[in-house]
């Protein structure tokens, strides 16, 4: 009998490579998003107590979702320039300083460039850090690789809130505390010399190209986005115009950030088993059935919360598996190109979903709020399945 032959020193030193270059991106990232969810809150209670209307308050952080949306289509060439280290390490640097110039600068006027600043620099933080992941993920660990990124991300936005709550909202205190963590999300890039993946080549498309090569997933993001900003905006007001006191409906965002968190591993592993467009119909078609269901449902019953549970946790894998999708079709120069164009998606959704959301609140009050999300659900769910069915039906054909 012979012993058993250990596998090359090659083969596991790229396996341990691959880890920890992963590792190091989502733990940046996942530092990142702990600075972004304090700032946002901070920067909202910082021009209220200056007096700013609620409105313009709500214009200048559009700003940053429009600095998304112009920007994204260069980050890739900034990648080809740059590299994705030296590019994220520069992001994070404009992040902190731009966070601790808001507390600088007096006049509201400057705060719009700042913010576009802010705005574009935490573009090119998501967009390489995603196309990083992406990048570096084995085939056959995508999904659930992606599933542990958006998990880390989650646990980091939850803890920037808290972290709020303790330092306060006034003085310098928590902008420079802000800013140390924006900073510390640079440091294991650091760690990650020749680590990153690079663009060789050049991508053959433009930006805008990728939402006709791969609709199913740019869209995923575009709902995705504009359902998450509707949830953060309204829940807690759907909540209490269904009659619960205001502690109880805060506890709603509370929930539905436990279901997104809770079914990002679980649906990432199912991405890698099945064809992950099946698995973005179906997710978006229980969301969305979920959503109507939330309408006949008593918001004082536990089928209510279980449901706000189920129906935000499914919904949230469109992000994830949307991105897993994208690295199974592209690569190279044409993968950084539809990762910008994902996160400008995404951006879209933030931009354009809550005024709909909101629309349908005052035309349909409270349940306007369900049917307006469960709606998009069910329209980009009937396009995937489209989509599924006029591809058999060509290879039906072809065959």
């Amino acid at each position: 009998m012979h012993a058993p032959v250990p596998p090359p020193k090659a083969t596991s030193q790229t396996a341990m490579s691959q880890a920890a270059s992963i590792a190091i991106a989502i733990s940046a990232i996942a530092v990142v998003g702990v600075g972004l969810s304090l700032s946002i809150p901070l920067l909202a209670l910082e021009l209220e107590s200056r007096g700013i209307s609620s409105t313009l308050i709500g214009l200048n952080t559009a700003v940053a979702g429009l600095a998304t949306i112009i920007l994204a289509p260069f980050v890739p060439r900034m990648v080809r320039t740059m590299g994705a280290r030296a590019l994220l390490i520069s992001g994070t640097i404009v992040t902190a300083i731009c966070l601790l110039s808001f507390k600088a600068v007096p006049s509201f006027i400057l705060w719009f460039p700042l913010r576009f600043i802010f705005g574009g620099a935490l573009c090119v933080l998501f967009v390489v850090s995603e196309f990083w992941i992406n990048a570096v993920a084995p085939p056959h660990r995508r999904g659930l690789i992606m599933g542990i990124y958006a998990t880390a991300l989650s646990i980091g936005a939850a803890l920037g809130p808290v972290m709020l709550s303790i330092l306060g909202s006034t003085g310098w205190t928590p902008y420079v505390a802000g800013a140390l963590v924006l900073l510390a999300g640079a440091l294991p890039i650091l760690f990650a010399r020749g680590m990153a993946p690079a663009i060789a080549d050049n991508s053959s498309h433009g930006i805008f190209t990728f939402l006709r090569r791969s609709p199913t997933a740019l869209l995923a993001a575009l709902v995705f986005g504009a359902m998450e900003t509707s949830v953060l905006s309204f829940l807690p007001v759907y909540g209490m115009r269904l009659g619960l006191p205001e502690a109880s409906a805060s506890l709603l965002l509370t929930i539905a950030v436990m279901g997104n968190v809770a079914f990002q591993i679980p649906l990432g592993l199912v991405s890698d088993k099945v064809d992950r467009r099946l698995l973005l119909c179906g997710c978006s078609a229980l969301g969305g059935a979920g959503c109507f269901c939330l309408t006949l449902l008593d918001a004082h019953s536990f089928a209510f919360l279980a449901m706000v549970f189920l129906a935000t946790g499914v919904v949230g894998s469109l992000y994830t598996v949307g991105l897993a999708h994208l690295g199974a079709r592209f690569h190279g120069g044409d993968l950084a190109a539809a990762n910008a164009a994902f996160v400008m998606m995404y951006s879209v959704g933030l931009i354009v979903g809550p005024p709909l959301t909101g629309a349908g609140m005052d035309a349909y009050n409270p349940y306007g709020f369900a049917i307006v999300i469960g709606g998009s659900l069910a329209a980009y769910a009937l396009l995937v399945a489209v989509r599924l069915l006029q591809r058999r039906d060509e290879a039906g054909a072809a065959g």
